[in-house]
C-alpha cells in the first residue's frame, strides 16, 4: 500500500518529532535528578542492592522485595515510588493529547517512554560516567515492585518499545 502524503501524515510526524524531543529532555530531567541524589546520598558505584528476596528472576530482570530501604530511609523511598508514579502520569497524559484512539495513544506513550528511557542513560553516561558498562546493575522501577539488571536490559527492551511505539503511533 502506498501511503499519500497528506496534511494528517505530516502532523502525524511532526508531533512524532515533539514526542521524541519530549521524550529525550524528559530523560535528561530525569538523568539530572538521579545525579543530584547520587551526589547528595554519597552514593557511587552501582545500584545493586544487598539484602532482598527474590521475587522472579528471569536473568536479564529481577524482580526483587528488599529488605532494606533502598535510599537514605522510607519516606525517601516512598517519595521516589511517587516520583515514578508521577512520571507514568505524564507520559499517559503526553499520550492522550498527542493522539486520538486507542492504538495511537498507546503509540505515543511508548514513544515517549521508549526516548525518556533512552536519554536518562545516555545523559546518565554524560553527566556521571554511569553505567560503567551495559552490564553494570541498576534498580529499573521501584513500581509495582523493585526490578533490577543489567543496564543493556533497559536499553533493548526500550529500543523495541520505540520502534513498535512508532508503528503504532503511525499507523
Amino acid at each position: 500500500m502506498v501511503r499519500r502524503f497528506t496534511r494528517e501524515n505530516s502532523a502525524r510526524r511532526t508531533n512524532l518529532l515533539f514526542l521524541i524531543i519530549f521524550g529525550v529532555a524528559f530523560g535528561f530531567v530525569e538523568a539530572a535528578v538521579v545525579y543530584y541524589l547520587r551526589i547528595l546520598l554519597h552514593f557511587r558505584d552501582d545500584y545493586s542492592i544487598a539484602h532482598y528476596k527474590t521475587l522472579l528472576n528471569l536473568g536479564f530482570i529481577t524482580f526483587v522485595s528488599p529488605v532494606h530501604s533502598l535510599l537514605v530511609n522510607h519516606r525517601v523511598s516512598d517519595i521516589e515510588v511517587a516520583r515514578e508514579s508521577a512520571t507514568l502520569v505524564m507520559l499517559i497524559c503526553l499520550a492522550c493529547v498527542a493522539a486520538t484512539g486507542w492504538r495511537r495513544r498507546a503509540g505515543a506513550f511508548l514513544v515517549g517512554f521508549a526516548c525518556w528511557d533512552l536519554a536518562y542513560y545516555l545523559f546518565l553516561r554524560i553527566l556521571d560516567n554511569w553505567p560503567r558498562s551495559l552490564m553494570t546493575k541498576d534498580v529499573f522501577f521501584l513500581i509495582p515492585v523493585t526490578s533490577i539488571g543489567p543496564v543493556i536490559t533497559p536499553i533493548v527492551i526500550s529500543t523495541l518499545l520505540l520502534a513498535l511505539g512508532i508503528k503504532l503511533y503511525g499507523d
